[in-house]
């Protein structure tokens, strides 16, 4: 995992999300890293599309609302939306979640690291249908 260094704490962090690829390209001041495959909302649900900032974090997370779901190294950009670790690696690439951002879990610890080190504000979520 690259690690920004401390003059680095100033830097942005966009994590772009395609609804319609199913990608997400994670950019440092514009460069982007690293591209991987997501899962957003699966037929009748809703990812919200816009431009966020990241609201808080949480390593541990446990989903309130869906049955205690583990949701690992969540960044929550918009209410009870975050992006997060998925134990159903198997299903990313398609729409399988009830709107939340799923990534493998390695992506989604690499991604909540940089957030950690560049800070809340200056970490952005971009979803674009």
């Amino acid at each position: 995992m690259a690690l920004l260094t401390s003059a680095a704490t100033a830097a942005q962090i966009e994590a772009r999300v395609d609804l319609s690829d199913q990608l997400m390209t994670v950019s440092l001041d514009g460069q982007p890293l690293y591209v991987w495959p997501v899962s957003t909302a699966r037929f009748g649900k809703v990812t919200p599309v816009g431009n966020f900032t990241a609201q808080f974090l949480s390593r541990d997370h446990y989903s309130s609302l869906y049955h205690h779901a583990p949701m690992p190294f969540s960044i929550f950009f918009y209410g009870n939306y975050a992006i997060h670790g998925t134990t159903e690696v198997s299903r990313l690439g398609t729409p399988a979640s009830s709107g939340c951002i799923r990534l493998h879990p390695e992506n989604a610890q690499i991604l909540f690291a940089f957030a950690q080190q560049v800070g809340l504000p200056n970490t952005h979520v971009v979803i674009q249908p």
